[in-house]
């Protein structure tokens, strides 16, 4: 099948313990949660210095899984609880330092391959990158590794190895463009404020936002992990 398939091609990497030894265990075999009787505190630390997605929360008993925490779930209850501090967040989150800027923004173009984009992701350890115009430096979209449409639209696992060289011009065209996916565009500029920015992303449950300037060239990226790291 197509997983194994990939697996064949991409075998589970090692993983280190805490302490930074090898474990000589496979990096499949580690699975991280939280029981229901953690605090939020635990839970922010876990996702970001495991640079986790989501992570499970476990009822000890039967180790059944009640929820799951996101960065998202976790904007939406400080958005819900700390409305009435609206002045600490009337910073921009360029003064503040949350996302990355500049050169440090890393970017994919039209032309380029889905192999080479997804190599580029896996090589700087992020979850999408943005899309640009070569020419214009314009914001294109965004692309994200949770995108499967490459093997959806594949027959086989042969077939699904060949879309790898699909363009993203051509993965962009078949992408969902109702703006609750998770991964749609989303833009801001650099003067808008924390609070802006909280309330937009507690709002549409989304992952990050691109930065822009005024003639839509891309300037930063921040993400739903940006802003909880903020204050952890």
């Amino acid at each position: 099948g197509i997983l194994s398939t990939v697996l064949k091609k991409n075998p589970p990497r090692r993983y280190a313990s805490a302490n930074g030894e090898d474990t000589g265990e496979d990096q499949h075999s580690s699975f991280l949660s939280v029981d229901a009787d953690a605090n939020l505190d635990r839970a922010c630390h876990l996702l970001h210095d495991q640079t986790m997605d989501f992570l499970p929360v476990m009822l000890p008993s039967d180790m059944r899984v009640l929820a799951t925490v996101t960065y998202t779930c976790v904007l939406e209850h400080l958005v819900s609880n700390f409305r009435e501090q609206r002045r600490l967040f009337d910073d921009t989150i360029y003064d503040l330092g949350i996302g990355t800027y500049g050169d440090d923004v890393v970017v994919a173009y039209p032309h380029q391959t889905l192999h080479e984009v997804l190599h580029t992701l896996h090589l700087h350890g992020l979850s999408a990158v943005p899309v640009i115009d070569e020419n214009t430096k314009k914001i294109r979209g965004v692309y994200s590794r949770s995108d499967i449409t490459f093997l959806t639209k594949a027959s086989d696992a042969e077939d699904a190895v060949s879309n790898l060289n699909l363009t993203l011009d051509v993965l962009m065209a078949q992408q969902r463009t109702d703006v609750t996916t998770p991964d749609a565009l989303h833009t801001c500029s650099t003067r808008h404020t924390l609070q802006f920015v909280f309330e937009y992303f507690a709002q549409w449950k989304f992952n990050r936002l691109i930065c822009v300037d005024e003639e839509e060239r891309v300037v930063g990226v921040v993400s739903a992990r940006d802003l909880v790291a903020y204050f952890l």
